[in-house]
């Protein structure tokens, strides 16, 4: 024995491949698995296992395998824990007919589990196409293979399979004994059960003496479910067979064409099989106190903008921490303050509004990097020795503010253009936009006059007071997240780029209030524009402009919105915003984003519900309205 040791430690390596040829062996299709094989899981499974070819390329440093074949655990057991004594025993065999004859005629009860593992590699490596069959009595019948030099002890291999099952648990056992006892959230499961469809040629009775029929592929296929809900990544091979795509048509299947090594006719040599790859239903654990942002985020400079996302920045990035993501796409960035957080966090930020106004927001300190104003700017921004077009003090005289604050107001816009930088244009244009929001009361354009004065001290300070310290928050907001980042300003529906993360907290339709953004904000967004492509409604009192065309103006158009949406960017990570007396409903929107996600869950932004625990309180008047986090992944 010591002798066969010696011998075996010089072929010490970190490659392994199955030892057994194995029907239905997944050697082939490794190009296949590999890409999608988790980075990271807690332990592996394969309940299934046969030759092994997915744990030998694996290697992984925790596993559990198993099968249903006594003879395979056998096998596996002793390679692990008495390889000399397996390798004593095979040196012995000779690769002759007579010989293999009276080693398959042997009583596989009277051998010692050492003589046991040592008959199977034998048997395997010199039967005919290395099956593994057995009769109705569990007796191994495969004829002899007439193969003049196989190779029936390959020291390297042996030895370092057996290195590779010293921290592996081997198991004797059903499936889903197996799952039950084991599988934990994290864990990556393979599973490769006997394939469809089930007939008297089907690998399966090749190699075990079970059976394994239509009714089984249904209970595996439950039970692959709640491996997915308890977190678990999986992956299932099969072959292309019509019930294999009904039972997991919720999860990825993808279709590669094989070959058939062990089949007696050459014709059916050829086939397809399936891949089907499973992705760990997430538990969000939303129980735990958000982590602190960023003290960067603090630094926004506050709005006034309606549905600001500014009170929600935890809660958002809460449910956005649990995913491993690069870049955000913000489809109806607003105020701005959420394209800000995520580019605290660090991510690569692409910003969207069709709002002007919100777009230079983020221009101005998302996109931005580096650009302040600098003293000379301010100074030159102030330069009231300036021709101006008179716009405001002609257009909205009497309307919002007064003569002298309309003067005011007239040579910014003036001196923002003689700027030579478009960053620090955004940043002098949302200076002077937020200085109009603090100086209005309510700071929003849908009525005239000061009725709304309700005696704020911002009411008090001066629009020029406004304006520098505008500037002042904005200039020390900018900083370099060491990231490509970008604003954009269009219609939702027409932004092309894609990320691993969108979030959409669009315009809420509701029959109780509108959304109309453009009716609240025409003024400020006219500075943001210069008034320029839009049509001032002189008729009006509040001298608007037409609104901006949305489909979020309807149930009906907010419906197939998202919808488009959610089909668009089905490949990224998806957050929704909505709230719990718009429409559609809570579940209506649940059941869009099931159109394309997998997994969907809602999140009340006060953590103390999960999703569909409040339907007794469906049509009660007197619930409090919620901020949903809808998430899609």
């Amino acid at each position: 024995m010591q002798k066969v040791y010696k011998q075996i430690k010089l072929f010490q390596g970190v490659s392994c491949k199955p030892i057994l040829k194995w029907a239905g062996g997944k050697t082939q299709l490794l190009d296949k698995l590999t890409p999608i094989f988790p980075k990271k899981f807690n332990k592996y499974i394969e309940p299934f296992f046969g030759g092994g070819a997915v744990f030998f390329n694996l290697m992984p440093e925790k596993s559990v395998i198993a099968d249903s074949n006594p003879e395979l655990i056998n096998l596996y057991t002793q390679i692990a824990k008495n390889l000399n004594a397996v390798i004593f025993h095979l040196e012995t065999y000779k690769n002759t007919k007579e010989f293999f004859y009276n080693v398959r005629a042997l009583d596989i009860q009277s051998l010692s589990p050492e003589e046991k593992a040592a008959r199977t590699i034998f048997l395997n490596k010199t039967c005919f196409n290395g099956l593994y069959r057995v009769n109705k009595k569990g007796q191994f019948n495969v004829p002899f293979g007439n193969y003049p030099k196989p190779k029936i002890i390959d020291y390297e291999n042996l030895f370092n399979v057996s290195q590779a099952l010293q921290n592996t648990t081997i198991i004797l056992g059903d499936y889903k004994g197996v799952l039950k006892q084991f599988a934990e959230p994290n864990d990556f499961i393979f599973l490769d059960p006997p394939y469809l469809p089930i007939s008297e040629y089907s690998d399966f009775k090749r190699y075990t003496k079970e059976q394994f029929y239509e009714e089984d592929h249904f209970e595996l296929a439950q039970e692959v479910e709640r491996l997915h809900e308890l977190g678990c990544q999986v992956i299932l091979t099969n072959s292309n067979h019509p019930l294999v795509h009904e039972l997991f048509s919720k999860f990825k299947v993808s279709v590669f064409a094989t070959k058939r090594h062990i089949s007696c006719k050459g014709g059916k040599r050829t086939g397809e099989d399936v891949i089907v790859n499973i992705q760990p239903k997430m538990k969000l654990n939303l129980s735990i106190v958000p982590d602190i942002l960023p003290e960067q985020v603090s630094l926004y400079p506050s709005t006034r903008y309606m549905g600001s996302k500014n009170k929600l920045l935890e809660q958002i990035w809460n449910v956005a921490s649990h995913f491993d993501f690069n870049s955000v796409l913000d489809l109806f960035s607003g105020s701005g303050i959420v394209s800000y957080m995520f580019k605290a966090q660090g991510k690569r930020v692409i910003s969207n509004d069709y709002m002007t106004f919100s777009s230079l927001y983020t221009k101005a300190l998302v996109e931005n990097n580096k650009i302040t104003l600098s003293d000379q700017d301010i100074n030159n921004l102030l330069n009231t020795n300036i021709d101006t077009d008179k716009f405001v003090q002609t257009t909205f005289q009497g309307l919002y503010f007064s003569d002298e604050e309309n003067i005011f107001i007239d040579t910014i816009r003036a001196n923002i253009k003689k700027l030579n930088n478009k960053n620090k244009q955004a940043i002098a244009t949302i200076a002077l936009i937020r200085a109009c929001f603090k100086k209005r009361p309510r700071g929003i354009f849908t009525y005239v006059g000061h009725r709304y004065d309700d005696g704020r001290k911002d009411l008090q300070v001066s629009l020029k007071e406004h304006l520098l310290n505008a500037i002042t928050l904005i200039n020390a907001a900018v900083f370099d997240n060491q990231h490509n980042n970008q604003s954009k300003n269009l219609d939702a529906m027409s932004v092309k780029t894609k990320a691993d993360l969108v979030y959409i907290d669009p315009p809420y339709y509701s029959p109780y209030s509108d959304n109309e953004y453009v009716r609240r904000y025409h003024f400020v967004e006219g500075i943001a524009r210069d008034w320029q492509g839009v049509e001032i409604q002189e008729h009006t009192k509040t001298k608007k402009f037409k609104s901006y065309p949305t489909p979020f103006s309807s149930k009906t158009g907010a419906y197939k919105a998202f919808d488009k949406l959610f089909q668009k960017h089905k490949e990224s990570i998806l957050i929704v915003s909505y709230s719990s007396n718009s429409l559609p409903s809570l579940d209506e929107m649940v059941a869009l984003l099931s159109k394309y996600k997998q997994n969907v869950e809602v999140v009340p932004v006060d953590y103390k519900y999960s999703m569909g625990n409040q339907g007794h309180k469906k049509g009660n008047n007197n619930n409090i309205v919620k901020e949903y986090l809808f998430v899609g992944y």
